[in-house]
């Protein structure tokens, strides 16, 4: 084994990611569950063969729930690593999730609480530690886990669910890998060699849309270097959501023996009864019809602090928006923007004068910076015209590269990277000859701007994504991780894309 590389327990869960497996399939199987519920008996057998249960003591922490009623599931992922077992050292949960199924609200409520969040942790004595909120899983495991997490939001617990990372390649592999749009490029091959004891995972993924499988998907999703706890969350949780829409019902449904085994073998979980899968089943099927929408966790860090902490007002607008979540849509407004419409309207967007607040105008800079990549891309190059003042274009250039599809075609594509200003965060501009790649299914909102009509995708009131189609291909502007530029922002950066050489 390379000595410069992290090893990883083949048993300790998951850090930052594993977990994601297991909302892609409790996100889709509702698709499936009304046939899946004929063979309960056979699927949970499956699934009791190969799983390992949690300690007894985590049943005392979480409470019943009657049938057909919203279940809140904990996601847990620890931060254990080879050497940590090897000496004794406790673990800690390097992710905390919290899944919501409710058939009575128009989406499925997915949140990540951050590791480093200030919190109370009963202790064996009856009293309470202030620490970490990803120390109670070390001092006493999911079953504390889930008291600090209910304790803090006074949310119920209803099931608690510890992922293996190894489980996490596997299934993305299975279902045949995720089309992702990456923000930017990744890399960390830890040489020279680190003096640290535990130095950060390898990785090398490049910047632009691309089919990302199993260990390229786990080492985006879970990366932790030079960015924090909340750029994290939103890059694991724009995992979750993109990967959610294209798991196919048939898919799930066709391999679900062997997707059980998988599930069962790289998870421990309370649940261990045919009556706890059926009703999580009939719940799943319920709330199949909403999308996956991110809650995000509405704390905040100060510089050179170590916890984050969180303000009772933004903790109870975290706790209303988590319970009362609500589906993306065009006709959701914030201050920044104008009025939206309803979902697939067709709209001018409205006139006004001026770029939005923060952008300027930069041809020369743009035309300059992508003047190589025209040359080879092999179709129409478009730049950024307006961008943000802040921040500017990377310094490695735009990436020409190959995408390779499912089944084998290849179409030419590039990559623009502009860094936002803060951590963590980039936006940017796809290229891609490839009229009709997935991420351009189920757009909430058309607009007609300067000749041409751009589908918009939002994120709960935020534009993610603008993006519209040309006889020979599409592009498309995405925002950063965690939304951080206006819809004015977003619209008027594609609205002035220009092509090279126009």
């Amino acid at each position: 084994m390379n000595p410069g590389k992290t090893r990883w327990s083949g048993w300790s869960v998951l850090g930052r990611a594993g977990i994601a497996s297991l909302v892609i399939v409790l996100a889709c199987a509702g698709a499936v569950a009304a046939t899946v519920l004929l063979e309960v008996k056979k699927t949970s057998e499956t699934f009791f063969e190969f799983s390992t249960p949690l300690s007894p003591g985590v049943k005392d922490a979480l409470e019943d729930v009657s049938p057909g009623q919203p279940q809140t599931i904990m996601l847990l992922g620890s931060d254990q690593r080879y050497q940590d077992k090897k000496d004794g050292n406790p673990s800690r949960s390097d992710t905390i999730m919290l899944v919501r199924l409710d058939p009575d609200q128009n989406a499925t409520a997915v949140m990540s609480i951050p590791r480093d969040l200030k919190a109370q942790i009963p202790t064996k004595n009856g009293g309470y530690v202030t620490d970490k909120i990803n120390a109670a899983y070390s001092i006493g495991g999911p079953k504390t886990t889930v008291q600090t997490v209910r304790r803090l939001l006074g949310i119920p617990i209803n099931h608690v669910v510890n992922v293996n990372f190894g489980g996490f390649r596997r299934i993305v592999n299975r279902l045949g890998c995720f089309y992702q749009d990456v923000d930017r490029t990744y890399f960390n091959n830890n040489a020279p060699p680190t003096a640290s004891a535990y130095p950060y995972a390898t990785i090398d993924v490049k910047a632009g849309y691309q089919l990302l499988c199993g260990q390229d998907s786990l080492d985006w999703a879970r990366f932790r270097h030079l960015d924090d706890d909340f750029v994290r969350a939103a890059r694991q949780q724009e995992f979750v959501r993109s990967a959610k829409d294209q798991v196919s019902a048939s898919s799930i449904f066709e391999d679900r023996e062997e997707l059980l085994r998988i599930f069962g073998r790289y998870t421990q979980t309370d649940i261990r009864s045919q009556t706890a899968i059926l009703t999580l089943l009939k719940l799943a099927f319920e709330s199949s019809k909403n999308p996956v929408r991110e809650v995000r966790f509405r704390g905040g860090q100060e510089a050179g602090d170590t916890f984050v902490t969180i303000t009772p007002e933004n903790l109870q607008k975290t706790i209303r928006e988590f319970k009362e979540v609500k589906a993306s849509g065009g006709g959701r407004q914030t201050r920044d923007t104008a009025k939206g419409g309803s979902a697939g309207s067709k709209k001018k967007k409205p006139k006004r004068k001026g770029l939005a607040a923060g952008l300027v105008q930069d041809k020369i800079g743009g035309e300059n910076y992508t003047l190589n990549l025209a040359v080879k891309a092999g179709f129409p190059v478009y730049y950024p015209k307006a961008r943000l003042a802040r921040g500017g274009y990377i310094s490695d250039g735009p990436r020409q590269y190959t995408l390779k599809t499912r089944n084998g075609r290849k179409y030419k594509a590039y990559r623009i990277v502009l860094k936002q200003g803060d951590i963590g965060q980039y936006y940017g501009v796809q290229g891609l000859a490839w009229r009709n790649p997935p991420i351009l299914d189920g757009a909430h909102d058309t607009m007609k701007m300067r000749g041409r009509t751009y589908m918009v995708f939002y994120d709960g009131g935020r534009i993610r994504m603008v993006a519209w189609r040309t006889p020979t291909g599409s592009y498309w502007v995405s925002n950063t991780l965690s939304q951080r530029l206006t819809n004015r922002q977003m619209l008027d950066i594609a609205k002035y894309l220009t092509r090279v050489g126009m």
